[in-house]
């Protein structure tokens, strides 16, 4: 007996922004997986629910200062030179960026060639 591969039909593609969003977010493809999941626990869970939505946006400055310095080519040891700090100094604004200065942020963007632009809704 042989094992036989199925075959999948072909999907539609996703925009590649949306894609990469996920994957970036979610560390995968099943973003789905992981709304519903929030969803329940928000459901069950009011202490979560109140500081989810504040603690994911936290999250996800990190992840988008990490991804503009990937995508600028550069390593948290060259941007740290840039910055005439240390690559630990770039991997805490990565990685805990809830009480980030809007200084930092401005430098760190700087740095990459880009620009900071604040909103307020």
């Amino acid at each position: 007996m042989g094992s036989q591969r199925k075959h999948r039909k072909p999907h539609k593609k996703k925009s590649n922004w949306l894609k990469n969003e996920r994957k970036n977010i979610s560390g995968g493809e099943n973003m789905n997986d992981l709304q519903r999941a929030i969803a329940k626990r928000k459901s069950c869970d009011h202490e979560f629910a109140k500081t989810f939505d504040k603690e994911y946006e936290e999250f996800k400055i990190g992840v988008l200062l990490k991804e503009a310095r990937k995508n600028a080519g550069l390593t948290q040891e060259a941007l740290a030179d840039k910055l005439n700090t240390k690559k630990s100094a770039i991997s805490r604004i990565e990685n805990h960026s809830e009480d980030i200065r809007l200084s930092t942020l401005y430098h760190y963007a700087e740095a990459l060639g880009k620009k900071v632009q604040v909103s307020i809704l």
